[in-house]
């Protein structure tokens, strides 16, 4: 038998040889089937796939609150029976004409685009001079977006820092307005050189960031404070504060009579990257530094790995000599630095004076974007860009479709929730199994397991195999190969032999 055994084991392992072989390699479109299928799953259970699809899922949200909020839509629905090809029209340029807008207002006007170029052709221009006009009008949605990006990007990096270590930082409007104050005292109120008198405004800011965050940080170091509650308390106390600088006259100087603090110096403001005709600035390149710097500083640097540690496992961190306090409050003095930096930046750059409303909603905005890209550079980068976008591009669509600004602020909420919930998203799109791959196999095995117990134990059924008991298959000249029959079960202690299991059901 044994030479057999040799001779079926020589067949079977040539490929497509020997019949009933179960060895045989799958050939090879079943393995690009196999490749293919693996390519499928892993963008199934991408982060990709979950962004693109909430996207999807919250603009169709917002098209049905457009469609409500339309008056044409909605006398059209009054007579749907009788034309119902009316009130489908409504609804389809309702949503095509309000998305278009906000494109327009985002990205690229190409209606002020062909309005410039007609213009300057009757004037008589031809070629660039065209051409450099034109795309000054249709491109300037997009510096405005680029423009209200900028501070977002670089307070959601300190926030990052924050997250990235287990530090729930909510004071991002606290940190942005003392940052804020700080630089524009220091613009306005004294006389340096050009760049001198602008670095001396920025570091001013990140100072006056750290100084803010480093609170919250030393109460959660040596007291153990919630870094939740003491934040959003540090909010309020530089917002008052805020209030009350502007009615002094440090803050206003001449002009008492506005809450509002002089102009800053032109030595202090931030150079304009296209001229006077846009506001673009160069706070624009701070940001992609600020990118930078915090893909340096969580992935290169030994503070940010101590920062990684401490919020993956303090207790862990704590036992390798890492100081959790003490990482608490450089990690709070870090993130208030940069969100600091933003706020010098927001009114060195756009706002060029304090305001009450100087800080608008950049802290808070500044959260969900470091939580939508993930706490990472390229992800918050792509999360600030996209914010900006909705903003600049719902102030728009409002004023040219009627379309409410709330609305923008619920797809920005629905966004938000949707890349929250990956197993949502995936359950909505027919996807749910990849969370559990192999779970409904399991599952029916599990349902079969009772089932295929009593059959398996029927007489003149062959026993499983003991582990390392060799089971040669053997040839059968008309079901090609079989397994060899199971062993004689082990004599007892009394040098009978035990009985099976099937012998004692039959007794």
């Amino acid at each position: 038998m044994s030479a057999v055994a040799a001779d079926t084991g020589s067949t079977a392992s040539a490929p497509g040889v020997g019949a009933g072989s179960s060895d045989t390699p799958p050939p090879p479109e079943t393995a690009a089937e196999t490749a293919l299928a693996r390519t499928l799953q892993s963008i199934a259970r991408s982060d990709l796939l979950v962004v693109v699809m909430s996207f999807v899922f919250a603009f169709l949200i917002g098209s049905v609150l457009i469609v409500i909020a339309n008056e044409e839509v909605r006398a059209t629905l009054g007579y749907f029976v009788d034309r119902p090809s009316d009130a489908l029209t409504a609804i389809w340029q309702s949503v095509t004409q309000a998305y278009g807008a906000m494109f327009r207002g985002a990205i690229f006007d190409g209606v002020g685009f062909s309005r410039a170029a007609e213009g300057v052709r009757e004037a008589g221009g031809s070629g660039t001079y065209v051409l450099l006009p034109a795309l000054a009008a249709g491109l300037r949605p997009l510096t405005e977006t680029l423009t209200v990006a900028t501070p977002l990007i670089i307070a959601a990096a300190g926030m990052a820092v924050s997250f990235r270590a287990g530090l729930f930082n909510i004071g991002g409007t606290g940190q942005l307005i003392v940052g804020a104050m700080a630089a524009g005292y220091l613009g306005f109120t004294f006389d340096l050189p050009l760049v001198l008198h602008l670095l001396a405004c920025l570091l001013g800011g990140v100072l006056a960031g750290a100084l803010w965050g480093g609170i919250a940080g030393f109460l959660k170091a040596r007291f153990g404070a919630n870094e939740v509650i003491s934040t959003i308390m540090l909010n309020w106390i530089a917002t008052y504060l805020l209030f009350f600088a502007l009615k002094t006259a440090a803050f206003t100087g001449a002009n008492q009579s506005q809450p509002t603090s002089p102009s800053i110096r032109e030595n202090a403001t931030l150079p304009l990257l296209l001229g006077e005709g846009f506001r673009l600035h160069a706070g624009l390149l701070i940001a992609a530094g600020a990118a930078v710097l915090l893909w340096w500083l969580m992935s290169r640097s030994t503070i940010g790995f101590h920062f990684r540690a401490v919020g993956s496992n303090p207790r862990a961190a704590q036992v390798a000599g890492i100081s959790p306090s003490r990482t608490a409050f450089l990690v709070l003095a870090v993130a208030g630095a940069l969100v600091g930096l933003a706020g010098a930046v927001h009114v060195l750059g756009t706002e060029r004076r304090l305001t009450e409303g100087v800080a608008g909603n950049i802290g808070f905005d500044a959260i969900t974007v470091a939580l939508l890209g993930r706490s990472g550079p390229v992800g918050i980068v792509l999360a600030g860009l996209l914010f900006a976008g909705l903003s600049t591009g719902g102030r728009f669509m409002e004023s040219n479709q009627g379309v409410p600004l709330d609305l923008v602020q619920v797809i920005q909420v629905l966004v938000v929730l949707f890349i929250a919930a990956p197993p949502l998203v995936r359950t909505l799109v027919g996807l749910r199994r990849v969370d559990h791959p192999g779970g409904a196999a399991r599952l029916r095995r599990a349902r079969r397991a009772p089932q295929a117990a009593p059959a398996g134990a029927t007489a003149g059924a062959p026993a499983a195999s003991a582990p390392g008991t060799d089971r040669s298959p053997i040839s059968d000249p008309e079901n090609g190969t079989r397994p060899d029959p199971a062993p004689a079960p082990p004599p007892s202690s009394d040098g009978t032999t035990a009985p099976t299991d099937a012998q004692e059901e039959q007794r």
